[in-house]
């Protein structure tokens, strides 16, 4: 499958199929799942189908995790983020594994719990605020302080072969996005991440969360166990 082209800061109300998962969903990273309730085995036919429009749908966070169905917008943060199908595979009992690339941010305004077997959002999409060409420069140097601290985290957290170091050109209005996928933060500082629309601040927070974090392992001298230990698949058997 190829992805469709996605606009990079989108405006405008649509609506979108949506699934709760208890984590937050950033920009530009990818989500492997295991599809096997009914409802997403549904979702992801349609997303192969071709019936949902460019294989998008929509990923919120649940506010609490015990929350068995999502009946009301106060059961999920209201900004959230889509993703595209980029792979499917069926095995034989009906379950998917699937491969998705989150593309672009949304708030959400309305929640349809009955038109399908699924959540299907009204959402409105959230672009970034503008940054002007005079910030060229601090940005730029905001940015090296982010991947100082991304790199003393990892060093801290991780064995070299278990992160990866975000590309020279990257566009800052995505390396902060970058630099939380290679660590383990808490669903509300990831969620804090998500909701902050103007880049440079979004960068000052993922500095001071990942200085936050590194100052932890330093003092507690424990290390989480690296991203390649934890499962590949999300399995959501008890989200609506």
């Amino acid at each position: 499958m190829t992805e469709p082209d996605q606009e990079r800061n989108p405006s405008g109300t649509t609506t979108l199929p949506l699934f709760p998962l208890q984590t937050v969903l950033l920009p530009g990273t990818h989500l492997p799942l295991h599809i096997f309730e009914p409802r997403y085995r549904q979702l992801t036919a349609d997303l192969v189908g071709g019936s949902v429009p460019g294989r998008e749908f929509g990923v919120v966070a649940l506010r609490a995790p015990l929350v068995r169905e999502v009946s009301g917008l106060d059961h999920v943060y209201d900004v959230g983020c889509s993703t595209v199908l980029r792979e499917a595979k069926q095995l034989p009992d009906g379950r998917f594994d699937v491969v998705t690339k989150a593309a672009r941010r949304f708030r959400l305004r309305e929640l349809d719990c009955t038109s399908a077997p699924y959540l299907i959002g009204t959402v409105d999409w959230l672009p970034d605020d503008a940054v002007p060409a005079s910030a060229a420069e601090p940005a730029q140097r905001l940015g090296d302080v982010a991947r100082a601290a991304h790199r003393r985290y990892c060093e801290a957290a991780w064995h070299d072969d278990d992160w990866t170091t975000p590309d020279d050109d990257a566009d800052l209005t995505e390396l902060a996005y970058q630099l939380a996928a290679d660590c383990l933060l808490p669903l509300e500082d990831r969620q804090l991440l998500l909701e902050e629309t103007h880049p440079l601040r979004r960068l000052r927070i993922v500095c001071r969360l990942l200085t936050r974090e590194t100052w932890f392992l330093d003092t507690l001298s424990a290390v989480p166990l690296p991203p390649t230990e934890f499962a590949d698949y999300s399995e959501p058997s008890n989200l609506n």
